[in-house]
């Protein structure tokens, strides 16, 4: 019998309220025999993170805070002929897991989903945000996903294994780690499945404030400024 096709590897930082969403959203990707196996990369989390991990029987290695760095450790331990990265927060849409299987079978590049948010940390609420801010700054990732192969990393990312190793993974680094290995992968295709990620981030900061944000501190990366600086910069402004 084949084995099971994906290796998950999911980021984590005292992530006890998202995790568990993230993780329920896998369920039919392993009811359907896609998902190989489940390994959550923690950053030395000090609430209950682990311990979710552990009753759900979950493969855990652990190491310094940083999502570059964790990505790269769980990537190294994954088995899968593919590899799906996941941000804790971040929940897949019911019935993700035929357009994964249909990619899989007909491509052998790299994917990414279509962004959107939710408003609620609780499993099976996906409540949109009501009003046009979070639709503009969910439309323009989509497009700049699909018009540029740039999505960021709490759309996933999906990979062959193999062109993984071949473009080295991720980068050790502070910030951009997902614009870096974008750029390296390209082209990316965009999947109509959508990745549902909290709106608390933007809706504490401004919706086009932490956009225009973003946008500034990509801007910067292309310019050539280091990923320390740039991570400076970001949680100066947080």
């Amino acid at each position: 019998m084949m084995r099971a096709p994906v290796s998950v590897v999911i980021p984590t930082l005292n992530a006890r309220e998202a995790l568990p969403g993230c993780l329920a959203a896998l369920q039919e990707g392993l009811d359907a025999g896609l998902i190989r196996e489940i390994i959550v990369s923690d950053g030395r989390s000090c609430d209950e993170t682990l311990d979710i991990v552990a009753a759900a029987g979950i493969t855990a290695v652990t190491g310094p805070p940083g999502r570059g760095g964790q990505l790269k450790r769980g990537g190294s331990q994954a088995r899968g002929s593919w590899l799906l990265f996941l941000h804790a927060d971040s929940w897949l849409a019911a019935g993700w897991t035929q357009e994964v299987l249909d990619h899989i079978g007909a491509h052998q590049g790299p994917a990414a989903f279509s962004l959107a948010f939710r408003q609620s940390t609780t499993w099976g609420t996906t409540a949109e945000p009501s009003g046009l801010r979070a639709k503009i700054v969910a439309g323009w990732a989509n497009l700049r996903s699909r018009k540029f192969g740039l999505p960021y990393g709490d759309q996933g990312l999906l990979v062959p294994h193999p062109l993984y190793r071949e473009v080295e993974g991720y980068d050790d680094i502070p910030l951009m780690e997902d614009v870096a290995i974008a750029r390296r992968l390209k082209p990316i295709r965009l999947l109509d499945t959508r990745i549902f990620t909290s709106e608390d981030k933007y809706s504490r900061e401004g919706w086009f404030r932490r956009g225009a944000k973003n946008l500034t501190l990509l801007m910067r990366y292309f310019l050539g400024a280091s990923p320390d600086i740039l991570a400076e910069a970001y949680n100066r402004r947080r």
